[in-house]
């Protein structure tokens, strides 16, 4: 339950630095869905006996030339012989521009992870959250974004990642 706390508590903190940034906007509906870009990642990997597949959509609402942030959802599945995952969440980012071609962002991140290893007796299960906080840095160019992000909060044995650092391609349009 406290994580449950901790996660509306960071949806509050999000929604109120939204509503601060765009205080002064005010905009009209038409001009709302004008500054709404979308955008995400789609995966698939595929072996000898090996399957994985991910999507990840996701919206930024753009408050200025600097400053965009948005929700985001993500599915993960991945079979092997002896493995079987689930992933299933949801994100809020944040992307700061203060140069053309330099982006840094911020994502908090929240999954329920599902995984089943059938390789040991008996079947081993675990079912848990797993919370990630992405900081990085990115090139831009246009509606592309290249670069590395970081999870602050990454243990070595939760599993969800190998590494803390990750790199990315985003693309909004």
């Amino acid at each position: 339950m406290k994580r449950g706390v901790l996660i509306f508590k960071w949806l509050i903190c999000f929604y109120m630095l939204l509503s601060i940034a765009d205080t002064n906007a005010q905009t009209t509906t038409s001009d709302f869905w004008n500054r709404v870009s979308y955008g995400g990642n789609l995966g698939l990997s595929f072996g000898n006996g090996y399957f994985s597949g991910s999507a990840a959509p996701s919206a930024i609402y753009t408050f200025n030339p600097y400053f965009s942030a948005g929700p985001g959802l993500n599915f993960s599945y991945t079979k092997e012989e002896f493995y079987k995952a689930t992933l299933v969440g949801g994100s809020l980012i944040a992307l700061v521009n203060p140069y053309p071609y330099v982006q840094f962002s911020a994502e908090l991140e929240e999954l329920y992870v599902s995984q089943n290893i059938t390789y040991y007796e008996p079947d081993q299960s675990r079912e848990f959250w797993n919370t990630a906080l992405f900081l990085g840095l990115g090139y831009r160019t246009g509606p592309v974004t290249v670069g590395i992000r970081y999870n602050v909060l990454y243990q070595a044995d939760d599993r969800v990642y190998a590494d803390a650092f990750q790199p990315f391609l985003r693309v909004y349009f």
